[in-house]
């Protein structure tokens, strides 16, 4: 079984980690260590006891224990040290059961999408949520994706769910510290309409491709470039259909860079085909193209994408 973008692995150790990356056949798996054994944490399951480590904290973690699990930015995982995959799809179904607003979400999603298309991921598919924990579903496939976006938006007009108030938006924009102003960051994330409310807690609709999308992968994407120094830059976008995947790609119209990749969630979605942007990242030069990459370390500091075009309309709509 080949493990996905927003799956979850338990290790030998019962670590359990995120999966960062679509598994193409390497020997080992990337990864994000979010959670360990601990008898003293606040997050428990029908595993045990757990602790969350932030992720600064992660990286100290496996440097002290695994420290040929860091490899660069993310961690690595050897195959055979893996003893479980949760796959989002599989462990929602049960999870609804037990959880009102994670049914209401999938109920309404359901309608619309098979619902073997749609998961569960974060904090809720290790069972290790909390009181405070927001919902991260999982949609597979372009066409579903889109058509949830659509689902969604509809749901908010019609009232079935409400608009993230104010307070929690500025929560996000605080855990997320983006580039951008409070405002711009608003505007862009508005946009991308894959976010509600319902109750106390607000919700994310993921994109994950399915697995004919999967074999649509360019391997391109995943090579090692070399680094030539950090540029800003201004383009059009020429093509967006995966956007919203990890890395986020955007095909742009720019003298000398092909591309743009985003390895930070907060500029997946960011723009639309057509739109001028501005972005700020690291010049990476492979072999085959040269490309700006925006999410090089944890916070993106000092790197960016947004939609000039959008955000002339919404000042303009502001004035």
């Amino acid at each position: 079984m080949k493990a996905r973008i927003r799956d979850f692995v338990i290790t030998t150790q019962d670590w359990i980690f995120s999966v960062v990356s679509y598994d193409r056949g390497e020997e080992n798996l990337k990864c994000l260590l979010r959670y360990i054994p601990d008898e003293r944490g606040d997050r428990v399951s029908e595993r045990g006891r757990y602790r969350k480590l932030d992720f600064q904290e992660s990286f100290e973690f496996l440097r002290k224990h695994r420290p040929e699990y860091v490899k660069g930015g993310v961690h690595v995982i050897p195959k055979g040290d893996i003893k479980e995959i949760l796959q989002p799809e599989d462990w929602l179904p049960r999870i609804a059961r037990g959880e009102k607003h994670v049914k209401t979400i999938y109920e309404l999603l359901g309608k619309h999408i098979p619902k073997r298309k749609i998961g569960i991921t974060g904090s809720f598919l290790c069972g290790l949520n909390s009181e405070k924990s927001d919902l991260d579903f999982v949609v597979y496939g372009l066409e579903n994706f889109n058509l949830a976006r659509e689902v969604i938006e509809k749901a908010r007009e019609e009232g079935a769910i409400q608009d993230i108030k104010e307070k929690v938006w500025k929560q996000i924009y605080k855990k997320r510290n983006p580039e951008l102003s409070f405002d711009d960051f608003i505007a862009h994330e508005r946009r991308k309409k894959n976010r509600g409310a319902i109750g106390n807690s607000y919700f994310d609709i993921l994109y994950v491709r399915d697995q004919e999308e999967i074999k649509r992968l360019d391997s391109r994407n995943y090579e090692k470039g070399e680094r030539v120094g950090y540029a800003k830059i201004t383009a059009e976008v020429k093509e967006t259909s995966f956007s919203f995947d990890s890395p986020a790609l955007y095909q742009i119209e720019h003298p000398e860079i092909n591309k743009i990749l985003s390895f930070t969630h907060t500029y997946a979605g960011q723009a639309l085909e057509g739109e001028l942007i501005e972005a700020r990242g690291v010049i990476e030069r492979t072999k085959h193209e040269i490309r700006l990459v925006v999410g090089t370390t944890r916070e993106a500091k000092g790197e960016w994408i947004k939609s000039l075009s959008l955000l002339a309309r919404f000042k303009y709509r502001r004035v």
